[in-house]
């Protein structure tokens, strides 16, 4: 099954910027771009040897700019330098327990990072859609289940408070100066190449591959929505061609299974796919400044833009299993 619709030229030698391109979603969608013919800029600033992107060879296809997402005059000098016409803001410290730990880093590339690309975009006269990533963190703990668009944003932990705050901000570009741009709040990311061994998905199909007994952080009941990484790449695409669209611009659209199920029960699900593994996972309870449930409403993107997810969750983690046997 391809990401992007067969014989769409839509992409085809198309400038595109992708900051954040070594990671679990930058690499996916980076690879779908080149698939397609774009013509792909990636902004990286630390080296990930093992990225989806480097292993699949794809890296070598794509010009390459060193350096921050908070260095207005480099993102100015690439936007201009490259003629970019799509933006794809995917650059994020993305560990919640990192950001726990470091708040003012996870601020600087969350928050500053976010408001520098866009003001170095709004600068740029070729730039004709943008596509920003937020996430399901930035409703906080939401005042109802399943979280729709139309919540306030109060996120109350420092991850969860730098995707509130780049999301208003996405949203303050669009409204005050017109920018065409389209924000992402997705769901529970994973897939093959997601390397942060500390999330539920890949940690614990690493450990039931190596025979060890995984761990579970929190008591295994926060219920949560898993979406493959391969449909999250058809959401992104799918909006940025929908930016010609009035009613596309400067909208949120969360992206997710409706179909969230507990800690526990994806990591049962996982070990049921991995041959051979039969480990009892470890239950720490021990996940301070956790969200005890958190699912989200994705009825407006299938109205808008017709996404809607083509794995299903079986499908999607017998794929990831396959990457991590690979790799491991």
């Amino acid at each position: 099954m391809t990401t992007t619709t067969p014989g769409n030229s839509f992409w085809h030698e198309r400038p595109v910027l992708v900051t954040g391109c070594t990671g679990l979603l930058g690499s996916w969608l980076t690879v779908a771009l080149v698939e397609a013919g774009a013509l792909v800029v990636g902004l990286i600033r630390d080296e990930v040897p093992h990225s989806y992107l480097n292993r699949s060879g794809m890296r070598a296809r794509i010009r390459v700019v060193h350096g921050e997402v908070t260095d207005y005059a480099l993102l100015e000098r690439a936007l201009n330098e490259y003629e970019i016409d799509a933006v794809f803001h995917l650059a994020a410290q993305t560990i919640v327990s990192i950001a726990n730990r470091a708040p003012l880093s996870t601020f600087e590339a969350n928050v500053r990072g976010t408001w520098t690309l866009l003001e170095a975009a709004r600068r740029s006269p070729l730039v004709t859609r943008i596509v920003v990533a937020s996430s399901d963190k930035a409703y906080g703990d939401p005042p109802a289940l399943p979280a729709t668009e139309e919540m306030p944003l109060r996120g109350e932990h420092p991850y969860d408070v730098s995707k509130s705050a780049a999301d208003l901000i996405a949203h303050s570009y669009a409204e005050t100066y017109g920018m065409p741009i389209a924000i992402t709040r997705c769901a529970n990311l994973y897939g093959g190449g997601d390397l942060n061994w500390n999330r539920i998905i890949p940690g614990t199909i690493r450990d039931a591959l190596e025979e060890r007994r995984p761990i579970i952080r929190s008591d295994g009941t926060p219920r949560r929505d898993y979406l493959y990484v391969r449909d999250a790449v058809r959401a992104y695409l799918m909006l940025a061609e929908a930016l010609e669209r009035s009613e596309i611009r400067g909208e949120a659209f969360n992206c997710g299974t409706n179909e969230p199920l507990s800690v526990l029960a994806i990591v049962e699900q996982i070990l049921a796919l991995v041959p051979g593994a039969r480990p009892e996972p470890v239950i720490l309870g021990q996940a301070p400044n956790e969200i005890q449930d958190q699912y989200l409403d994705s009825a407006k993107i299938r109205r808008r833009v017709g996404w809607e997810p083509q794995w299903s969750r079986e499908e999607a983690l017998q794929e990831t299993i396959a990457w991590y046997e690979a790799f491991l």
